[in-house]
């Protein structure tokens, strides 16, 4: 194939844009924060584990308490009732039951109030440890809203630099013939589509070429479209090659 050294020299463009298409594209599915944003996702269901943990041990404690307050209530009630009729009771004997049971009611209510203190000792830490869980899982939150926000942006700049380059690439890829750009986009496909051929190495694959390739390659007219005899790059030749 034959294509003028001006030609082939805008193959150069087509390779760096696709290089830039291909970052920009990597850069738009692969966003540097996502690695991060989805360590975040699974260190969040660690901690609302452990949430709901803490959490059900609050609760138990709420409702234990609950349940001590309650049986503080019928000691309460039971006291006032037998106090009541401590004060119109005559029998002697019926007297002396009710003073019974009234001490009785008295250690019954001084073991729940110890009992209720204990309890909510233990329920004021339950809620502290809740609450610096819920702590913790905000600032885990925060910071993985923080690299969404960032991502989502550093994902439209990246299909922005896309768009760009595939408009740039359109319009370069109009003015060369269309068979040497279909020869370029094969080659593309397995690898580098065109390098520049400078002081006899390929730089498509950093490779300097052996004295018989330079020879051959020197000896090919200046319009002849050559390939590198090592990677298969359509090798652009300028004064700087070592021809």
């Amino acid at each position: 194939m034959n294509a003028t050294p001006t030609d082939q020299r805008r193959l150069l463009d087509l390779a760096e844009i696709d290089t830039r298409m291909r970052q920009a594209d990597h850069a738009r599915k692969n966003p540097a924060q996502a690695a991060r944003v989805q360590e975040l996702l699974g260190r969040r269901q660690e901690l609302s584990r452990e949430l709901g943990a803490r959490q059900g041990i609050r609760d138990d404690l709420r409702l234990e308490l609950s349940r001590i307050e309650g049986d503080v209530s019928v000691v309460d009630a039971r006291r006032v009732r037998d106090e009541g009729r401590l004060q119109t009771v005559t029998n002697p004997k019926d007297a002396q039951g009710l003073e019974s049971e009234l001490a009785a009611l008295a250690r019954r209510k001084s073991d729940l109030e110890d009992a209720e203190l204990e309890i909510m000792e233990r329920l004021e830490q339950a809620e502290a440890a809740v609450a610096e869980q819920e702590q913790v899982i905000a600032e885990v939150n925060a910071e993985g809203a923080a690299l969404s926000a960032a991502g989502k942006t550093a994902v439209a700049e990246a299909t922005a630099v896309y768009e760009a380059a595939e408009r740039d690439r359109s319009a370069i890829a109009a003015s060369v013939p269309a068979e040497l750009v279909a020869l370029y986009d094969r080659l593309a496909l397995r690898g580098v589509g065109a390098a520049l051929l400078r002081r006899q190495t390929c730089e498509g694959c950093r490779m300097v070429l052996s004295g018989t390739d330079l020879h051959a390659i020197s000896g090919a007219a200046g319009d002849a479209v050559v390939t590198c005899p090592e990677c298969g790059c359509i090798l652009v030749r300028t004064e700087e090659s070592g021809l």
